[in-house]
């Protein structure tokens, strides 16, 4: 019986064990992957797809495109939060409302363009490159999402 509690005890250390350092790892890509795409995330996404010259030649519009739209929506959701977090003056009601509507009306446009993205890049290019692409485009959002809401402070009461 104590023999099975031990082994009980070391299955459970050795599971923490890697369990902490495979949480590590997600950590450290996310990390350099932010790294990488702020000096040149067209490459990093080049790098990653390996696109033939005739699927770049249907992809790389369709990404452009994507990225203006992208731009647009991450725009629209800046000016309201900087409204916001910028203001040292307590905001209206109607103001909250107005800002919360273009938060709204941002995340909107944003899955809009996104559906579209798919939609095109799925017909674009082969389904695994296409879905590959998508999973960075959200892991590179995930990113982003966390580090506005880290630098912008919530609305004071």
């Amino acid at each position: 019986m104590k023999q099975d509690a031990w082994w009980g005890i070391l299955l459970a250390t050795l599971l923490a064990t890697g369990v902490a350092g495979a949480q590590d790892k997600p950590v450290d890509e996310m990390q350099a992957l932010r790294a990488a795409v702020k000096s040149d995330k067209r490459g990093v996404v080049a790098s990653t797809l390996g696109l033939t010259d005739a699927e770049g030649k249907k992809f790389w519009p369709l990404y452009d495109a994507y990225q203006t739209e992208l731009e647009r929506a991450n725009r629209r959701r800046t000016v309201a939060l900087v409204e916001v977090a910028g203001s040292a003056a307590p905001i209206s009601e109607m103001h909250a409302r107005n800002v919360g509507k273009e938060l709204v009306a941002a995340d909107e446009d944003e899955l809009r363009a996104r559906r579209k993205l798919r939609d095109r890049v799925m017909s674009a290019l082969p389904a695994k490159k296409a879905i590959r692409y998508l999973q960075l485009e959200w892991k590179l959002r995930a990113a982003q999402n966390y580090d506005m809401a880290t630098t912008i402070p919530l609305l004071k009461p």
